[in-house]
């Protein structure tokens, strides 16, 4: 309706969201799936109705705006849950994984690109190869902790090379996502700069941050006003999305950093006095803002898009390299491990998946998106069976491991 105030619209739309998001949690919980899963899906069932509100709900630049800061939010969550130090303890094994988690994935991803899509340009293969190399620690941490074996020497390694192994993802989109923003070619001197450029990044920001974080953090304890600690932690949360961005690279690598050199004992002087921490604060944040992200990137899904020639077996080749990758990464571990479990820890793509295809909808070459509807479509599938088959193998095997044990 013209002139009309446009939240009026959002909050129908945003209503429709968090109500049925709330609701495909719960039942993808039921059926022990994360709780993502069941938020994808119903996306994509309210975005096959052919209703105009839902319909409208695609391009709502509110929606939009609230995903983005969704994907932030989450970001800067999984980087609370783990610490610098944390990173540096986990050892060679969790480095060795990691990287061949990450290598594997994307050489095999590219190569698959390459022979099923040889009419896009070279960033299209690159992207897509990105896709497939970032592990979802959230969705094997709760796996291993519904099963009581977060304490194994297995479940240590997993979690440890999943962090390695998201940072590495990371780093990895900055290069794929600058070297297509400079030119929409991936060339070897563009890799080398915006590689240094990425690590240079996240070295400066990790050690400045260790350095600065608990200065900041003190400074804000003598704030005596309500939410201190909140205001405080994600203004460091968007300065460094910021910082990142300015530098060229995806703001959701500085939301992690800063989350990551954000310890407990730096917000010790809030919580002696009785107030919740960090993590507990942000935590009803993210379950406004990040549900919406997977709601909305499930209505943007085209299901006609798998009915294309060629989609279905794209579909198949990523789910197949995606899987096939990880388990190698297994091998890094070493003969002390169970190197299957370890490869089984390290397949979900889940919410990181999601975020980079999200990204490549947003990045164009030529004037086409690097990720178009039938593209998305097939990374969407190997995200969704990545995630969906994890939680009962690596329930399987961890529980095998402890029989024999």
């Amino acid at each position: 309706m013209e002139g009309q105030d446009p939240v009026v619209l959002l909050c129908l739309h945003l209503t429709i969201v968090l109500f049925v998001g709330r609701l495909a949690g719960h039942l993808a919980n039921r059926l022990r799936q994360p709780a993502v899963l069941g938020e994808l899906v119903a996306g994509m069932v309210l975005g096959a109705l052919p209703i105009a509100l839902l319909q409208e709900m695609r391009t709502d630049a509110g929606l939009d705006l609230m995903a983005r800061l969704g994907v932030l939010l989450l970001l800067f969550q999984v980087g609370l849950e783990s610490t610098v130090r944390q990173m540096l303890a986990v050892g060679a094994a969790a480095m060795r994984v990691a990287t061949i988690g990450v290598v594997v994935p994307l050489v095999l991803g590219w190569l698959v690109a390459r022979a099923l899509l040889p009419q896009e340009p070279t960033a299209v293969h690159a992207f897509l190869g990105a896709t497939l190399t970032a592990t979802s620690v959230g969705i094997t941490a709760r796996v291993l902790r519904d099963m009581g074996t977060g304490q194994t020497d297995e479940a240590r390694l997993i979690l440890g090379a999943a962090v390695i192994d998201d940072v590495l993802g990371l780093v990895l989109l900055a290069v794929v996502t600058g070297a297509i923003a400079s030119g929409g070619s991936v060339q070897p001197l563009d890799v080398l700069f915006i590689s240094g450029k990425a690590i240079g990044f996240l070295a400066l920001a990790l050690s400045l941050g260790v350095w600065l974080a608990p200065r900041v953090m003190h400074a804000a304890s003598r704030l005596h006003a309500s939410g201190a600690l909140l205001a405080t932690g994600l203004g460091l949360c968007f300065a460094l999305a910021w910082l990142a961005a300015v530098a060229g690279l995806a703001p959701i690598v500085g939301a992690f950093a800063a989350g990551l050199v954000l310890e407990d004992i730096h917000y010790r002087d809030f919580t002696d006095r009785g107030e919740l921490g960090l993590e507990k604060l942000v935590a009803p944040i993210g379950e406004l803002f990040v549900p919406v992200f997977f709601v909305l990137m499930g209505l943007r899904t085209d299901l006609t898009g798998f009915l294309t020639p060629g989609v279905p077996l794209l579909a198949f080749a990523l789910v197949a390299v995606a899987i096939g990758g990880k388990i190698v990464a297994g091998l890094g571990a070493g003969r002390r491990m169970d190197r299957l479990a370890v490869g089984l820890g390290m397949i979900p793509r889940g919410e990181v998946g999601l975020i980079f295809a999200s990204i490549g909808q947003g990045l164009h070459v030529a004037g086409k998106p690097v990720i178009n509807a039938q593209t998305y479509g097939a990374v969407l599938a190997m995200v969704v069976v990545t995630t969906l088959i994890t939680p009962p193998l690596l329930r399987w095997r961890m529980a095998r491991l402890g029989q024999s044990a």
